[in-house]
């Protein structure tokens, strides 16, 4: 570097910015940035940038400073192009400690969280109101992007965000289909996709999951209904997921093209985009005859193996007076406990 220096001895007096010895002390001296910040450096030409970065404190401040600082950057050019990027700075970092960032810094990621069991209108609006993202929002099919959090740089395209969660999707699906313990309730990865939307929908709990998969899939070897609330509910909500009262008994059997106490199959699509929790849950559900379950008042669920049984749960449930959460079960026994 100080051979470079003195190629540069000349122009440097002729700019009034003193010899190479005080451009030496301006380009090592602790600078001016008294707390960590993470900043966008634009676009531009070294003047611009100079200037910008001296406005936000970052390097000492006025002319005579931001003409050193481009100097310094003309000196050192043959350790990289100056990049434009939100970059993070730390406290009294020096000019040369400011270009080395500008020139080998990883840019600030940023996160956003996609949680499992969300709608595609949902997630459409966590993506479209991201303000860090840019470009218009793209549209998001049922099911087809898989929940996570993923890191991302400001600026980054809403599509380009959607790409990638609908990759990951897709070959997450692939990767449990493969290695799924064989049933024939379920004839293809889309099939087992919309059976995990409905498992994600129904429990949170990890623990309980494999074992709605079994009702689940019980059922549909039986030719029975699933009756499951939350496919009405997505027929329902215009396919929002949720709605702003408690579901009644009429509106469980309301007609829709999701409602599984109406129609006797899976629905034709997903009804959320389930999480690998789910999805597992679905390729290896648990084992047992299980053909019922409901709420227990206490945040989990009880399973039945037969309508007798389960009819006792329901009873139990009234006399608990717990919040409704209507069960999976016959017509005849589908009203509110």
């Amino acid at each position: 570097m100080k051979r470079v220096f003195l190629a540069f001895f000349v122009l440097l007096v002729l700019a009034g910015v003193g010899g190479t010895a005080a451009l030496w002390h301006f380009a090592h001296r602790p600078g001016p940035l008294q707390n960590p910040v993470d900043h966008v450096v634009p676009h531009g030409s070294t003047i611009m940038i100079a200037h910008d970065l001296a406005g936000a404190g970052i390097i000492p401040n006025g002319r005579v400073a931001e003409l050193q600082f481009r100097l310094l950057a003309r000196l050192t050019k043959s350790d990289g192009a100056l990049h434009a990027a939100e970059l993070h700075f730390v406290p009294a970092s020096s000019v040369l400690d400011v270009l080395d960032v500008l020139r080998h810094g990883t840019p600030v990621s940023h996160h956003l969280t996609i949680p499992e069991g969300r709608t595609a209108r949902q997630i459409t609006t966590l993506i479209a109101q991201d303000p860090l993202l840019s470009g218009p929002m793209p549209e998001i099919t049922e099911g087809a992007l898989l929940p996570q959090t993923i890191a991302y740089e400001r600026g980054a395209s809403r599509k380009q965000i959607v790409h990638r969660l609908e990759t990951l999707m897709t070959q997450t699906l692939a990767h449990v289909w493969a290695g799924r313990d064989s049933d024939p309730a379920l004839k293809t990865p889309q099939e087992l996709l919309v059976l995990a939307s409905m498992v994600e929908r129904e429990t949170g709990d990890d623990a309980e999951r494999p074992q709605v998969a079994r009702v689940f899939l019980n059922r549909l070897s039986l030719g029975m209904k699933l009756q499951s609330d939350p496919t009405a509910i997505y027929d329902l909500s215009d396919g929002l997921g949720v709605l702003d009262h408690a579901v009644t008994h009429d509106e469980l059997h309301m007609a829709g093209p999701h409602n599984t106490y109406e129609i006797a199959a899976l629905p034709p699509g997903p009804i959320c985009s389930p999480g690998l929790a789910a999805l597992n849950a679905v390729a290896h559900p648990a084992a047992g005859d299980m053909l019922y379950f409901v709420a227990d008042g206490m945040g989990k669920h009880g399973f039945s193996h037969d309508l007798h049984q389960h009819n006792q749960r329901v009873d139990a449930l009234r006399t608990l007076k717990a919040p409704y959460r209507a069960p999976v079960n016959q017509p005849d026994r589908a009203s509110r406990p």
